[in-house]
């Protein structure tokens, strides 16, 4: 399984330029094998965006998010007490951004990379803590 970060998920639900070609063709393969997850704080936050002007989508965000998971190949993955733990007690420094770091406790929870164009989150993965894709590229 790829895990997408809530930037992804937009990205490629509304076709976004910023999600690079091999990020895309990563999408593409993954939907037909492993899989793709959706973290439970992704519609939070996308909701959250959405009540602050910050993102548009179009439409309801609950539709949104329903019109996504339906997707082939993408899966919404819940939140365990041991990803909430985790998250609540990463290793090193990471900011205390509560959706970056469920994100990358549930990657780290899969053992899955995340698929990311967050800077914060690829130098996080830099420093060894889990595995991140560069959604940019």
């Amino acid at each position: 399984m790829i895990l997408l970060d809530t930037n992804v998920v937009v990205w490629a639900g509304l076709d976004d330029p910023r999600l690079g070609g091999s990020a895309r063709r990563l999408i593409d393969h993954a939907a037909g094998g492993q899989g793709l997850g959706m973290a439970s704080i992704t519609p939070w936050e996308m909701a959250m965006l959405v009540s602050k002007n910050r993102l548009t989508l179009g439409r309801p965000v609950v539709d949104w998010v329903r019109a996504f998971l339906a997707r082939p190949g993408v899966e919404f993955v819940p939140l365990t007490p041991e990803i909430g733990m985790d998250a609540g007690s990463l290793p090193s420094t990471i900011h205390g951004d509560p959706s970056d770091r469920i994100i990358i406790a549930t990657s780290r929870a899969l053992g899955c990379p995340v698929l990311t164009g967050d800077g914060l989150i690829l130098r996080y993965a830099q420093a060894g803590l889990l595995s991140a894709i560069d959604a940019r590229r």
